[in-house]
């Protein structure tokens, strides 16, 4: 359990809200930007799992770079992880991240019927 003082998920009706997730992994933060973006995704898949979610059902998101020139490789592992499934995004620049890393990964799932 994590002494964070904010909650991974929140259930708030027909919807789950995921908060931030950056490429920490066991061994600590991944390598480079396509390592901590996949590392961040497969994180906010588990949160997802956790919660009786899946990846499908996220309706928007929002990135967070360190800087707009991870954009064009950012598209391609975030294009990886979602598929042909396109959720709402938003991508901004952040001047610091937590722990140093490069990016974030936020997201709103809609869990009720479509």
């Amino acid at each position: 359990m994590s002494n964070a003082p904010y909650t991974p998920a929140v259930r708030a009706g027909d919807w789950l809200v995921v908060s931030g997730q950056i490429g920490l992994g066991p061994d600590g933060l991944a390598d480079g930007l396509a390592g901590q973006l996949r590392q961040a995704l497969a994180n906010l898949d588990a949160v997802l799992s956790q919660h009786g979610a899946r990846a499908d059902q996220v309706v928007k998101t929002t990135v967070f770079l360190t800087t707009m020139e991870h954009y064009a490789p950012m598209n391609e592992v975030y294009c990886e992880f979602f598929g042909d499934h396109r959720p709402a995004r938003s991508a901004v620049a952040v001047a610091e991240l937590p722990l140093g890393a490069a990016v974030e990964v936020e997201a709103w799932a809609f869990l009720g019927a479509d």
